[in-house]
């Protein structure tokens, strides 16, 4: 079983790399990817205690691109965690995500939703490697009494076009890949069905994007399909993975998504010209 996306405590997620790894090992995976958003904190931790278990674990990221106020999720695997270019970049990206994060706090204020993100920021302090963003801010909206779950933070108060809703800044889709690649990744488009910018990925892959993130939780049979289809008529590769965060109001656990065997050996493959 193979699951290339899956998140840890460095970014959004709820368990630490080794409770992740544990989950990993628990549903039977024998390939992994964390993929923080904009951090590669617990990679090491992650391959160390999945190779313990028998774990194949890859070196992955999620990264954030923007394009025209858009959220553009770039994927990356097999990279090298301490590329300084790409560790360079990432201080930035945290930065960014650090003012948004103020920024919403400040907006629910306004709105009579004050919240107490005052233990995110200081945990960002300590670890500056740590990513914090949005999901933080929902957790302690439900703390703060205000919703009930992180859905319903999205869905009525932090999303687009609601009304705490910010705006990001950050690079483009095509500078997030060349970043990857000069780290030696190769770079996929994360959750496409869900960013839907289909009329971009040609472009995207001609800018030198690797692959399609066909299989992932949110996508039907169809999207799946569809996406696969399209990666193949691209010369593209496919990734997936179940997008695991720990959340415990989404059904979601590693492996409840997978990508098939011959789409790995096929990325593995793919790796050679970044390599």
């Amino acid at each position: 079983m193979i699951d290339l996306h899956l998140h840890t405590t460095a970014s959004d997620g709820r368990c630490s790399p080794a409770e992740l790894v544990e989950r990993a090992r628990d549903a039977g995976l024998t390939v992994m990817a964390v993929t923080d958003h904009d951090t590669t904190a617990a990679i090491a931790d992650v391959r160390r205690l999945a190779a313990a278990n028998g774990i194949d674990a890859v070196a992955g990221i999620e990264i954030t691109a923007v394009e025209d106020g858009f959220d553009v999720h770039i994927l990356g695997y097999f990279l090298e965690p301490g590329d300084p270019g790409l560790q360079q970049f990432l201080v930035t990206q945290r930065g960014i995500r650090l003012e948004r994060v103020r920024e919403i706090a400040a907006r629910l204020q306004t709105l009579g939703m004050p919240v107490d993100i005052e233990p995110v920021l200081a945990e960002a302090r300590r670890d500056p490697a740590r990513a914090v963003g949005r999901p933080q801010v929902a957790r302690a909206m439900i703390a703060a009494g205000h919703v009930p779950s992180v859905d319903e933070a999205f869905t009525s108060w932090l999303s687009r076009g609601r009304p705490a809703f910010v705006p990001r800044a950050g690079a483009s889709p095509e500078s997030v890949i060349g970043i990857i690649h000069a780290a030696h990744g190769i770079a996929s488009l994360a959750h496409p069905g869900r960013t839907r910018i289909d009329s971009r990925i040609a472009a995207l892959r001609d800018a030198g994007l690797d692959a399609l993130e066909a299989f992932h939780s949110d996508h039907d049979p169809a999207e799946r399909m569809r996406y696969t289809q399209l990666a193949t008529s691209l010369g593209a590769g496919v990734t997936g993975g179940s997008d695991f965060h720990g959340d415990p109001a989404r059904m979601i656990a590693p492996g409840s998504t997978t990508l098939p065997p011959e789409h790995w050996t096929a990325l593995c493959a793919a790796r050679a010209p970044h390599a």
